[in-house]
């Protein structure tokens, strides 16, 4: 018996084994298809869609709202949405509407010019987050590494510091974990460049004496933190303690940034706005183009203020920040219609409210079987770590990890038509999403919870 998850592992094998050969009977199209994939390196276009309790990814055909439909013509719940990449939900028709304008009414998609769309953008998010100042990129991982190195020129300094089990893109130094005598590498960390204690100091969430010790040092340039750990289950910050990390920047004169590239589920300014919060730079992704490939970094004006004092500093050409398709009007064109027609404050609302019924449904769940699990929300995401009471820092989250328990949960909810994110136990809602949706998601999660018990 697992006593720290509550169930006989010998008893979950063999269901997952009965999971997987539904999904082959159920999945014969996309189980063909995989067959044409040959000279996909690994057999798919991007290395993390090889991640699935499967035994080989489903293809699909179209995506609307929080509906996918795959190859063999189910019709899915979408609570994955693209792993937050969707949260606008899929294929919303004012950003349908604003990207066919842009690339065919119109026409072009970058020019290495303007458009009208390109300030608005800036205005919304200024009002949205507070920092008055905003520049585009095409990815969160770019908007991070242009942003650590912003902060590298105004402090002089060469680390970074994050907290342990963070993610922020395939940024280099971001793979880092806390070791006995301090950073080391990520396990599976893929040709580091150099070993991260070169380049990185590590702190665990929610701990500002460890915080603290790392700063001491000096040699921080910048703090890269996610307001709530996202990326290895849901972990909240204690009260006082992102105050703490204010305070503790500051008096190191270490830059303080804030990735909302998740966290933007606390509300239309992420937990920025939500929480009141002051970093010096807060970098976006993924959801703000509905889809469309697109990011943002916002700066505050003491930012400003020391990049423009800044002569010898290249920010318009060959410097290191910013690349050719940022920006461009494509992009651009899909944000502004994403954030003033699609995640308004308005849908915030309605998601979060989705969000806390399928919370407390999933409290309910746990309690009822007895489980030692817990449920951590952040505004319109919320999620599940087999343990008990909810982790307080990455490295808890992560010793929380029970792959054969979330393959059994994934693959029986993807046969019964609800999509989970393959690397979280995650739920996200959009504007699309009905209580319907959720209610359907946890019936079936409580029948996969009543056969796990019963084993």
């Amino acid at each position: 018996m697992n006593d720290q998850a509550g169930y006989d592992p010998r008893a979950v094998e063999a269901m997952v084994a009965q999971e997987r050969a539904t999904y082959l009977a159920r999945n014969p199209v996309s189980a063909a298809r995989q067959g044409g994939t040959g000279n996909l390196f690994g057999g798919v276009p991007m290395t993390w869609l090889a991640k699935s309790a499967a035994p080989f990814p489903l293809h699909f055909e179209g995506a609307f709202g929080a509906r996918v439909v795959d190859a063999d013509g189910h019709e899915l719940v979408d609570f994955c949405l693209g792993d937050t990449g969707a949260m606008a939900g899929h294929s919303p028709l004012p950003t349908v509407e604003a990207v066919a304008r842009r690339y065919g009414t119109l026409g072009g998609a970058t020019t290495m010019l303007l458009t009208e769309d390109a300030g608005v953008c800036g205005s919304i998010l200024a009002d949205r987050f507070g920092l008055p100042l905003w520049s585009f990129a095409l990815t969160a991982t770019d908007a991070n590494r242009w942003s650590i190195r912003l902060a590298r020129a105004l402090t002089g300094r060469s680390k970074i510091l994050v907290n342990s089990y963070s993610y922020h893109g395939s940024v280099d130094e971001s793979f880092a974990v806390k070791g006995p005598d301090g950073a080391v590498s990520r396990r599976g960390n893929v040709g580091p460049p150099c070993d991260v204690a070169r380049t990185t100091r590590v702190a665990e969430f929610n701990d500002l004496a460890d915080l603290e010790r790392e700063l001491a040092h000096g040699d921080v340039a910048a703090v890269l933190m996610e307001p709530a750990m996202t990326n290895m289950g849901i972990v909240l910050p204690e009260p006082g303690y992102l105050a703490g990390v204010r305070a503790l920047t500051r008096a190191a004169g270490t830059l303080l940034i804030n990735d909302e590239t998740h966290t933007l589920s606390a509300g239309p300014g992420g937990c920025t706005a939500a929480w009141r919060l002051e970093p010096d730079i807060v970098t976006l992704g993924k959801a703000i183009g509905g889809g469309i490939p697109s990011a943002a970094y916002g700066i505050s004006q003491d930012v400003a203020d020391r990049l423009a004092a800044r002569p010898d500093l290249d920010l318009v050409d060959t410097g290191g920040v910013g690349g050719t398709l940022a920006g461009n009007a494509l992009s651009l064109a899909a944000v502004r219609a994403t954030l003033t027609e699609v995640l308004t404050p308005e849908a915030f609302v309605q998601m979060t409210a989705l969000s806390t019924r399928y919370a407390t449904g999933v409290e309910k769940i746990i309690r009822g079987a007895g489980l030692p699990w817990s449920i951590s929300q952040l505004g319109a995401r919320a999620e599940y770590r087999f343990t008990d009471p909810a982790p307080r820092n990455g490295t808890a989250s992560e010793a929380a990890t029970d792959l054969l328990l979330e393959d059994y949960l994934h693959l029986y909810l993807l046969n019964r038509g609800v999509l989970l994110t393959p690397f979280h136990n995650m739920a996200l809602m959009c504007p699309a999403t009905t209580e319907a949706d959720v209610d359907l998601h946890l019936g079936l999660l409580g029948g996969a919870v009543d056969q796990l018990v019963g084993a």
